[in-house]
């Protein structure tokens, strides 16, 4: 076979097409990945880390809990280490509103396998003492944790390449088309690679190729707004974040096994696609910090040492893209994750996989088809 033929062109090379490319050489399926820059370098490599499933919209818990188990894998499965903390994720809540809304997530995610524990009080105040007073309750879920972004997605690649796939960086895309069973992919450079199946996983750039087949959706950037501290002794285990539908009040932080705090939310900043370059605002800063004087008040008298963005795709309804084409056979997505997709990469990529290879999947996806936005019918 040539080295511009394969069964799979992947466009795209963060977290979501690394992955997909790592499971369908698993099932000894050959693949090119196209990436415009580095793999992982756009939103899989700069966001929060968090490998969270509580808080998700509840259809998306059987893929969460599939992304998890492969998670618990590593690094035997792919020879890497991406510096997993495995020991929970606390959602906490400052009114009795959001401690009901906690409540009843609790009730639902059961249905989906999810367990999840609410402390509050003196129990409470005794396992998670650096919570501020406001903080009246916490909901647990013990089988979270956070990862590295900078090194998954590289990770997942570099094992994809030991088993056969082709991963080219530094490679841009600019036009898709089909010629009778194949697709073309066209890039900057005059090369062209053809395959009998593509997909389309490059996230804030992604509605550029659904539109090229008929196929648009109401995709926006944004860019997360993120910082890091000074490092102190390691004490926070969990990951945290607060149960809010207050954009300001939407802080979260994680300490490394270094010492250092990481933290995000409290709003999202400007993000140019074409440019590639996304800013933090100061004013998030500020406010993070108030924030976090808030939830976790020792926090708040460490000096921050760096702050960063980076590019997401946002889609209208909250909810990802994934799964085929509804209008073009050998045609798949996966994008548009809304700042939650670094947990569900590998689940992404082996189900995406799975589908590819055999035309369907055991981890239901119908909420996420493309078709839901479709304004003409299916082509046949």
């Amino acid at each position: 076979m040539s080295a511009n033929v394969a069964d799979v062109i992947i466009v795209g090379g963060g977290i979501m097409g690394a992955t997909t490319a790592f499971f369908l050489r698993r099932r000894g399926i050959s693949v090119i990945l196209l990436e415009r820059g580095l793999v992982g370098q756009q939103a899989s490599g700069v966001n929060f880390g968090n490998i969270r499933r509580q808080a998700r919209y509840l259809p998306q818990l059987p893929l969460a809990n599939r992304a998890l188990a492969i998670w618990e894998q590593l690094p035997q499965l792919i020879g890497d280490d991406v510096e997993l903390i495995q020991r929970g994720h606390i959602r906490v809540a400052y009114a009795d509103d959001q401690v009901a809304r906690l409540e009843n997530y609790q009730r639902g995610a059961a249905d989906y396998g999810l367990d999840l524990e609410l402390v509050s009080g003196a129990a409470m105040r005794a396992r998670y003492p650096f919570l501020g007073a406001e903080v009246k309750a916490a909901s647990l879920s013990a089988r979270d944790g956070h990862a590295n972004p900078r090194l998954a997605a590289p990770a997942f690649a570099r094992a994809a390449t030991r088993l056969g796939a082709q991963i080219i960086e530094n490679t841009e895309v600019l036009a898709i088309a089909k010629d009778g069973t194949d697709f073309r992919a066209s890039c900057a450079d005059g090369r062209e690679y053809r395959a009998p199946a593509l997909l389309v996983a490059n996230g804030a750039w992604a509605n550029a190729l659904c539109s090229q087949f008929g196929e648009p959706v109401p995709l926006v950037v944004r860019g997360p707004q993120m910082a890091v501290t000074e490092p102190v002794p390691y004490a926070i285990a969990p990951s945290v974040g607060v149960a809010t539908t207050q954009l300001e009040e939407t802080l979260y932080f994680r300490q490394i096994k270094r010492g250092n705090i990481v933290l995000g939310g409290c709003g999202r900043g400007p993000a140019d696609p074409q440019q590639r370059r996304a800013h933090v605002l100061p004013e998030h800063t500020l406010t993070q910090f108030r924030q976090l004087a808030r939830l976790a008040p020792a926090l708040a008298r460490l000096n921050i040492i760096r702050v960063w963005s980076g590019i997401e795709g946002y889609m209208q309804d909250e909810v990802p893209v994934m799964g085929p084409s509804a209008r073009v056979a050998g045609l798949h997505y996966a994008f548009g994750f809304c700042g939650h997709g670094f947990q569900l990469g590998p689940g992404v990529g082996d189900v995406m996989a799975e589908l590819i290879a055999t035309g369907a999947t055991s981890t239901p996806i119908t909420p996420f088809l493309i078709s839901r936005f479709a304004s003409e019918p299916a082509l046949a």
